[in-house]
């Protein structure tokens, strides 16, 4: 027996003192599936360890420590940029998922605290009947994603119209540094208080978010609580352009009207059309009904999306759908008055809003989309821009699709288009690749099996995958160039590279006090 295996066995023996050794992982499966994400396979872990609370977390890291172990933090696994991706050999990956307990529902007080290995499905369904939310309450994927993974890596979309990101509505953390050590952010911090309130000297809680695992482990988090709104309208238009699209999208935005606002081009929609029909979807169906507010309204709302079916989509170029919320009917009405009179003067044209309705009566639903309608491999690229750069940036996408046509030709790559909006600010351009490629053991473990079992298994193809990985890069040179940011940073996007100088300074000093020996994440942030 080697050396190298004495020492392993110590730690795995270490590891299994705390958690028990049914939660340290050793198996080829195991370290190859939780060392993956959605787009990249590389090295496997050296194990996968999953601690119950906060106290084991911080005595795994510990024993970590003492064996000078790298240590990669991960959530659901949901991501794309290799977030969470070991960048060295013999990693040891901690996974957060057995730490998923919603710990304080405060209706008094306004906050609501999770461990941070809770989903964002498990938080909205723990809130059921208090008539309360997060107002940002979680991304699609947030029947696997994690409320860890959304404040690393950042996410957007429920409540992302009107509140922003996920990172917007923590309060307060509690962070487990690479050497064990627990540090509190916000107002929990302070000695004699409770986690109520965000800011209290120096934003401790922004500088571990968004950070993709490269400063800290968030053992918990805590979110702020706002009242539910109890009336709800959906919208759904067809625009001719992509330059119409973002221009009533944007104005949309700066006036604050909806609470979720999100469109398609037309390569994305005829994707949406070659998926399971809506007519048929029962489980969807039955969502809308549920969701209505009356016995009558149910039936109505019902008999229209079955009658509706995708079949109006067909004619449909760029869509945009839209959701929007207020205390009473009358809010909801004028803000829906709005809406259509920014879609007309853009020339967009109403359709049936069977889309936002049904998405927004199951906001978690499965994450079979990971994979495309026939089985393709799938992943998306994204910039965040202020409005005044959308278009630009878009027509600066399309070039570099143009500019790589050969490739995207020869390897049967489907590119589209999908468009979002944070807050009043913010336009979201996110670029989408399909094309015929061996799924992995994540899509396999993700994917629900009846879905997976309709859909071609294609055979490996690692020059496609390559080419797809080319012009993802000449997109990242782009975003820089643009001068655009992104949720989740990971080991993908040009963050150092872009990042004024002095500003990089700091994130390595931060790193330096948190990480000493930078066993925590490496190459996360570009961060050795």
């Amino acid at each position: 027996m080697t050396a190298q295996v004495v020492s392993s066995q110590n730690v795995f023996d270490s590891l299994s003192d705390i958690v028990g050794s049914e939660n340290v992982l050793t198996d080829e499966l195991s370290r190859s599936l939780y060392a993956q994400d959605v787009f990249t396979k590389s090295k496997p872990a050296l194990a996968v360890v999953s601690p119950d609370n906060t106290e084991e977390l911080c005595a795994v890291l510990k024993v970590a420590q003492q064996h000078e172990l790298i240590i990669v933090p991960r959530g659901g696994g949901m991501s794309y940029t290799s977030g969470y991706v070991p960048a060295k050999d013999d990693s040891l990956m901690i996974d957060l998922g057995r730490m998923n307990r919603v710990l304080e529902i405060n209706k008094q007080d306004m906050f609501v605290t999770v461990e941070c290995g809770c989903t964002w499905k498990s938080l909205h369904e723990a809130l059921k009947g208090t008539g309360l939310r997060t107002p940002y309450w979680g991304t699609l994927s947030g029947s696997k994603a994690s409320i860890g993974g959304g404040l690393s890596q950042n996410s957007i979309f429920w409540g992302s119209g009107q509140y922003g990101t996920a990172v917007d509505s923590v309060i307060g953390l509690e962070v487990a540094l690479a050497d064990g050590s627990l540090v509190k952010t916000g107002s929990g911090a302070q000695k004699n208080a409770s986690p109520f309130f965000r800011h209290y000297g120096p934003d401790l809680t922004g500088i571990f978010t968004c950070d993709t695992g490269a400063l800290g482990f968030k053992a918990t988090a805590t979110f702020r609580l706002i009242p539910e709104f109890a009336a709800k309208g959906y919208l759904a238009f067809d625009f001719k352009t992509a330059e119409q699209t973002i221009a009533a999208m944007s104005e949309i935005a700066r006036e604050g009207l909806a609470m979720e606002c999100f469109g398609f081009d037309p390569f994305l929609q005829s994707q949406r059309l070659k998926r399971e029909s809506l007519a048929k979807d029962v489980k969807a169906l039955a969502g809308v009904m549920k969701s209505s507010g009356s016995i009558l309204g149910a039936l109505k709302d019902g008999a229209k999306v079955a009658l509706a079916g995708r079949g109006y989509m067909k004619d449909v170029d760029y869509s945009v759908q839209i959701i929007v919320e207020d205390r009473i009917e009358a809010g909801v009405n004028a803000r829906i008055n709005d809406i259509r009179a920014i879609a007309s003067k853009f020339e967009g044209r109403e359709i049936e809003n069977s889309i936002p309705k049904i998405t927004r009566s199951n906001p978690f639903g499965p994450v079979n989309n990971m994979l495309g309608p026939e089985g393709e491999r799938w992943v998306p690229s994204h910039g965040l821009f202020p409005h005044s750069k959308a278009k630009e940036a878009f027509a600066a996408i399309e070039a570099v699709f143009d500019e790589h046509r050969e490739l995207i030709n020869k390897y049967n790559i489907g590119t589209g288009h999908l468009f979002a909006l944070v807050s009043t600010n913010c336009f979201v351009l996110e670029p989408v690749f399909f094309w015929p490629d061996a799924y992995t053991e994540i899509h396999e473990m993700s994917v629900e099996a009846d879905h997976l079992a309709k859909l071609t298994k294609f055979d490996e193809n690692l020059d496609a995958r390559q080419a797809v990985h080319k012009i993802r890069t000449a997109l990242g040179e782009l975003y820089k160039n643009l001068g655009a940011v992104h949720l989740q940073v990971g080991k993908t996007y040009q963050y150092k590279q872009g990042l004024e100088p002095n500003s990089y300074k700091v994130i390595e000093a931060i790193k330096a006090a948190v990480d000493p020996q930078g066993r925590l994440n490496p190459q996360s942030l570009g961060l050795e």
